[in-house]
């Protein structure tokens, strides 16, 4: 038991309004013997535990007593329900033992099949064919003039191949505007990579003053690859980071 014996029976004692003449009297044992039940040096028997409770109108033993079914070592633990049942298991004849045993043995069986039959809660995500990966998907960025992403909007999920190539992948992103035609078109979903290097002449993600741009990366300025599309011009006053380069597009 979790809770303290003594100082638990000496506690529904006094929540019951008994002294301890009271209940030593009417229980019909000496005060010396009571005594030694509160202070720990001795303990009821189980059937005179069962009495104290129905005077103390203790119904829930188990819970009174803190117990959890297990010493401190690890043992198996009896309450005092249990220890009924088995004076009265002792006190059968063969036959009724056999009974008991054959009852036991069924309601044992059953709720261990009711255990392994119960369905377990498991968030199931969409099934993956031909040996697929989920991506996050951002909508989107400009090849034109400029739009937000990568910040509080809501990201979907997109499934590509698992291929040796797909797994630089970290997520896809729309283009939006015609800047960088005839390479990507607007509406072009485009595979964006952060493990790999960005180098010039490279065509990577870019966010410019919270504006997200796909442009192919200059030296002094992020190139439009259409011929009638303006280029950045870099200042140093622009607050400019690279959120990856594009190293594929996604097809369905």
């Amino acid at each position: 038991m979790k809770k303290d014996f003594a100082s638990t029976l000496k506690e529904l004692r006094l929540n019951a309004g008994y002294s301890q003449k009271q209940v030593y009297e009417m229980l019909g044992i000496p005060q010396s013997t009571f005594s030694s039940w509160e202070i720990g040096k001795a303990e009821p028997s189980a059937s005179m535990t069962l009495k104290l409770c129905k005077l103390y109108h203790v119904d829930d033993i188990l819970t009174a007593f803190g117990y959890d079914g297990y010493n401190e070592d690890g043992s198996i633990q009896l309450n005092l329900e249990e220890i009924k049942h088995i004076e009265k298991y002792r006190s059968l004849d063969p036959h009724g033992k056999e009974i008991v045993d054959f009852v036991l043995t069924k309601e044992s069986e059953r709720m261990t099949e009711l255990e392994t039959s119960q369905s377990t809660v498991i968030d199931i995500q969409p099934r993956l064919e031909n040996n697929t990966r989920f991506i996050e998907y951002h909508r989107s960025a400009s090849a034109g003039t400029g739009v937000f992403i990568l910040g509080n909007e809501g990201v979907d999920q997109l499934s590509i191949p698992d291929t040796p190539e797909n797994r630089k992948v970290d997520y896809a992103i729309k283009v939006s505007g015609n800047s960088m035609e005839p390479d990507y078109y607007d509406g072009d979903i485009v595979l964006v990579s952060q493990k790999v290097e960005l180098n010039h002449g490279d065509v990577g993600i870019f966010i410019i003053n919270n504006d997200a741009y796909i442009k192919e990366y200059g030296e002094t300025e992020l190139i439009s690859r259409n011929p009638d599309a303006d280029n950045i011009i870099i200042s140093e006053y622009d607050n400019i980071v690279c959120m990856g380069k594009v190293v594929g597009k996604y097809v369905e």
